[in-house]
């Protein structure tokens, strides 16, 4: 059997990763990877040196560096989907349940969801003229994300000018979801008009329907420009919340959190929750999609956008 090292095999799956047009994924076993090296001093990783006293003494160091258990997880299901990849290949014969002994799932260590109070005053209009350019944007990033069903910056920053659409008077957006290819289907409020029109991308070679991202990269270095825009949102979101006063993170996943809380505590049927969110589930989608009304959903987004800035609570009713 070819004996080589876990370490430059897993080189050899990002190289492979990054051919195949998967940055995203690439990144986070690069990240992985330079853990793996840290932790044995520089050198390399062989298979045979991986064993569950090795991993759970690696779980502990990078428990101890990273804090968050969530990025030790990743970091952890990382190194199983190489091992797993070596024994699918023959390279390795693979010991059985080797990664029991250490955390791989998830868990919920922040608190991402605000209350409705909070998002009032992280996206009150009269601070707006007191903000610097560039946390003003990201306010009114997190606001459109909000009123665009919970949208995730990613699908948010990769929306196509064909996305959206006029019926009639009214405004919608039909896109596929960057994580998962799933149909979401978003009715857009005014004050989500609004927005979508100040922040346009006016270059008529641009596809995108935003001025996130220019539409002129590719390949990696589009995955790197997303990844800056990423970062300038988050940092100008961190701002908003010590300007406000507010001890508490927040970050590009707080309008999704919150839109789904929310919408919990309006009652809202964990179902039309879901098809807001435009969870990844082919047959759970399709159920939704039989069962529920595009006017349903603009209810619901309309009810939480209104819960926000007024802080009256309403229950969701089906008429």
């Amino acid at each position: 059997m070819k004996s080589e090292s876990l370490t430059n095999f897993m080189s050899r799956v990002i190289s492979d990763l990054r051919l195949e047009g998967r940055h995203g994924t690439a990144y986070v076993y690069e990240y992985a990877l330079r853990a793996f090296t840290e932790f044995v001093g520089g050198g390399e990783i062989f298979f045979s040196a991986v064993s569950r006293r090795w991993l759970k003494r690696f779980e502990e160091r990078l428990r101890e560096r990273l804090k968050s258990w969530n990025t030790v997880s990743t970091y952890l299901r990382m190194l199983r989907a190489v091992y797993n990849r070596a024994v699918d290949s023959g390279l390795i014969a693979g010991e059985y349940r080797l990664f029991s002994g250490v955390f791989t799932g998830v868990t919920s260590e922040r608190k991402r969801a605000l209350s409705a109070g909070e998002m009032r005053r992280l996206l009150d209009r009269e601070t707006a003229p007191l903000l610097p350019a560039s946390v003003r944007k990201a306010q009114d990033c997190l606001r459109l994300m909000t009123a665009l069903q919970g949208m995730p910056f990613v699908d948010l920053a990769h929306l196509q000018k064909e996305d959206l659409k006029e019926h009639g008077g009214c405004f919608a957006l039909t896109l596929r979801r960057q994580k998962t290819g799933s149909e979401l289907h978003v009715s857009v409020l005014p004050e989500a008009l609004e927005l979508l029109n100040r922040y346009r991308n006016t270059d008529p070679a641009s596809p995108f329907l935003l001025d996130f991202l220019s539409g002129h990269s590719r390949g990696e270095d589009a995955f790197y420009e997303y990844r800056h825009s990423l970062g300038e949102l988050n940092r100008g979101l961190s701002r908003l919340a010590r300007f406000c006063g507010m001890n508490t993170r927040v970050s590009s996943y707080t309008a999704r959190h919150t839109w789904a809380t929310l919408a919990k505590y309006c009652q809202v049927p964990e179902e039309i929750i879901s098809e807001g969110l435009g969870h990844s589930s082919l047959e759970m989608t399709r159920t939704y999609l039989k069962r529920f009304e595009g006017d349903e959903l603009h209810r619901v987004n309309r009810i939480i956008i209104d819960y926000i800035f007024t802080g009256v609570q309403k229950r969701w009713n089906r008429l």
